[in-house]
């Protein structure tokens, strides 16, 4: 189970509500930093980009890789231990705007995690320590420490 708070909306579907929530400019600076950290190949000044202008949690040593794209209304609801990899054009998203509500959860990655190319992980997802996320899956619900995730649908194996 995803941890997400719901914010039910009137009208319109919530995502023409979306500056009623979260400021314009806020989105317009965040954007640009992402898409400014999202072709910088040098992994130091990419993570300092990140920590220091998005307010992510990154830890030592996490390397990002090439079009990675985090979410662009709250970055800040990311974390990444330490030693980690997040594969080539990973998205992140701590959002999710539906029709009649939108949902925010924080995604925590844990220490030493691989996580494949093309991988998709949802708000409100917590991956454990030493797992491994295979390419191109989509994270919907946790995974615990030591296992081995993969597909769409997710399946989870225990790393043995």
């Amino acid at each position: 189970m995803r941890r997400v708070k719901r914010y039910p909306v009137q009208g319109s579907n919530s995502l023409w509500q979306l500056y009623q929530t979260i400021s314009f400019w806020k989105v317009f600076y965040q954007t640009c930093v992402i898409w400014l950290a999202r072709y910088i190949p040098w992994l130091g000044l990419k993570n300092w980009l990140y920590r220091t202008f998005l307010k992510m949690k990154i830890g030592d040593q996490t390397a990002i890789a090439f079009m990675v794209m985090f979410d662009l209304l709250y970055p800040e609801k990311i974390s990444i231990g330490s030693n980690s990899i997040i594969g080539y054009h990973t998205t992140i998203l701590t959002h999710e705007y539906l029709i009649s509500e939108y949902r925010l959860g924080e995604v925590k990655i844990g220490n030493h995690v691989m996580i494949g190319a093309n991988t998709t992980i949802l708000p409100g997802v917590t991956i454990g320590d030493h797992s491994i996320i295979g390419a191109g899956a989509v994270v919907t619900r946790d995974i615990p420490p030591h296992h081995f995730a993969f597909g769409n649908p997710l399946q989870i194996r225990k790393i043995e």
